[in-house]
């Protein structure tokens, strides 16, 4: 299995991060200016999610803090809550509602995605907080099953316009929540999208910018979609070699402060998360070791990247740290 831990210092180190992240305001909105009128303050026009640089990190940022609260001491656990009473209020929320039925696609899938698997987080975790979010968990829904049944190939980006890995996310929100509509929707679209698959070219990876795999993001969705056998002989024909000597190793990147190259050390922190998943579906299958083996390399190599993070990485790199520390490695089949 794979060989992640999370102890009270890494916890208290990350959630350092997330706290400042949280209380440094984004400058810009990501969105095509409609009107005169539309020119504002992000804090005005997104309040709940107006720092850690852009609109989703801030999203992901916010499910870390809350994420991380059963691993912190009680300092560190009341300054998080702090922030996250503050940002969490019905009234942010009633603004970026406002702001996402303004613009239908802002954030369509990615940052959507995140608003799922942070109301998801609220739920499990009975927070009173959940209700507050509920409306732009609602919209997220909507939008995001929509999209899905209509794109009619997948998005095969290693950037935040990724199908497959706001479908996975998105699965895992209708499963954590009951939702068995979405759920099948999606895995309608999963089966549609990617069922027919084969060969994917594993040597095209990485692209320069690439912060998710195109194939393992394919295959860590089809997680969710079939279980046992099925699944076994599907990673068979979309990816042959993955598991049997051809297996990713971990990457570096050439620039840490220049926000697109620093990509790279995300790209390792999702790869984890990706091969732990794919290895635990696989269960007794014998590729799986060699997938666990190598979902640990690059989780400890995008763990250490932190040490030496410039603001390009460390405004969304700690969440996705949280997200492969914390994340079961089981199957996800239904």
């Amino acid at each position: 299995m794979s060989s992640r831990h999370l102890d009270r210092d890494r916890a208290a180190a990350l959630a350092a991060i997330l706290r400042a992240n949280l209380t440094t305001a984004r400058p810009y909105l990501q969105v095509a200016l409609l009107d005169d009128d539309h020119v504002a303050d992000p804090r005005a026009a997104t309040p709940m999610f107006a720092s850690a640089f852009d609109w989703h990190s801030s999203v992901h940022n916010h499910w870390a803090l809350v994420r991380l609260a059963p691993w912190l001491e009680d300092a560190d656990r009341a300054a998080g809550e702090a922030i996250l009473a503050a940002s969490l209020t019905a009234n942010h929320a009633a603004i970026e509602a406002r702001h996402l039925r303004r613009f239908p696609g802002f954030e369509l899938p990615y940052g959507l995605a995140w608003v799922l698997t942070l109301a998801a987080e609220l739920r499990e975790g009975g927070d009173a907080r959940a209700p507050e979010i509920a409306e732009l968990e609602a919209i997220a829904r909507d939008r995001l099953v929509g999209w899905a049944a209509r794109i009619p190939a997948p998005i095969r980006s290693g950037e935040h316009s990724q199908s497959a890995l706001a479908m996975a996310l998105a699965i895992d929100w209708a499963r954590a929540t009951g939702d068995r509509e979405v759920d099948d929707a999606l895995v309608g679209a999963a089966r549609r999208l990617h069922g027919h698959e084969h060969d994917a070219p594993l040597h095209w990876e990485p692209s320069a910018h690439d912060f998710v795999s195109p194939a393992l993001g394919a295959a860590w969705l089809m997680t969710r979609v079939l279980g046992g056998r099925d699944y076994a002989a599907w990673l068979d024909r979309f990816a042959p070699t993955l598991g049997r000597g051809a297996d990713y190793a971990p990457v570096t990147p050439i620039d840490r402060v220049d926000g697109k190259l620093v990509h790279w050390d995300g790209l390792n922190l999702s790869r984890a998360w990706m091969l732990d998943g794919i290895a635990a579906a696989l269960g007794e299958d014998p590729r799986a070791p060699a997938l666990f083996a190598a979902a640990a390399s690059h989780g400890l190599a995008g763990l250490r990247a932190l040490e030496g993070a410039s603001y390009a990485g460390n405004h969304w790199l700690p969440s996705f740290a949280v997200y492969w520390l914390t994340a079961p490695a089981r199957s996800l089949a239904p």
